[in-house]
């Protein structure tokens, strides 16, 4: 695993700055992408779910204001939305974690590290990682592991990712790195033939 340089300061970089944006930005445009739910896009992240078994699969999209989720499988009863054990950091008054939705800021989840590696990401327990278990979407919706792929099309810009996030961890492994490259490779066809 590769990281960024720390910042001049010392401080590790926990989001890595993304030059790429403004040209991914013009390119989603044009193939009118990440602006809205997909309902096509919303079956392949129900397909993705079922082949990895997790609970929570996305098609997301990254432009310069942040992440969306064009594409969402969750659970009917979101795990993330109920912790019984009371209120906990991230959690709403009521006891409530948030529940999953269709945007991300750029500094939550681990999808900016993909797209600006411009290779998949394994995670199968991130607090394992101290980069990764800082992340927001730890405390706030209880992430503990994530498999990703980057979503690179014919010009060479990486439009977003595919990916899965369980709650608990998971061993992955090659047969799940294997699962989402393929899922990355299968779905960039389909969105150039939007353009």
């Amino acid at each position: 695993m590769s990281y960024d340089p720390p910042r001049p300061a010392g401080r590790l970089l926990l989001t890595p700055e993304d030059n790429d944006a403004p040209a991914r930005t013009l390119r989603l445009r044009r193939l009118g992408l990440g602006e809205r739910p997909d309902p096509d896009l919303d079956a392949f992240a129900d397909h993705l779910a079922h082949l990895t078994s997790a609970p929570y699969a996305m098609v997301n999209f990254l432009d310069e204001q942040g992440q969306f989720f064009a594409g969402l499988h969750r659970p009917r009863r979101d795990v993330l939305s109920v912790d019984t054990a009371g209120p906990a950091d991230g959690d709403d008054p009521d006891g409530t974690r948030r529940e999953v939705g269709r945007r991300l800021a750029r500094d939550h989840g681990f999808c900016p590290h993909v797209v600006v590696r411009r290779k998949a990401l394994v995670l199968e327990d991130v607090c394992d990682y101290p980069r990764f278990a800082g992340n927001p979407v730890v405390d706030e919706f209880g992430i503990r592991s994530y498999l990703g792929a980057p979503l690179i099309d014919s010009t060479q810009t990486v439009l977003g990712t595919v990916c899965v996030v369980d709650v608990e961890p998971r061993p992955w492994g090659r047969e799940g790195l294997t699962t989402i490259k393929a899922a990355a490779a299968e779905l960039v066809p389909r969105l150039e033939r939007r353009g």
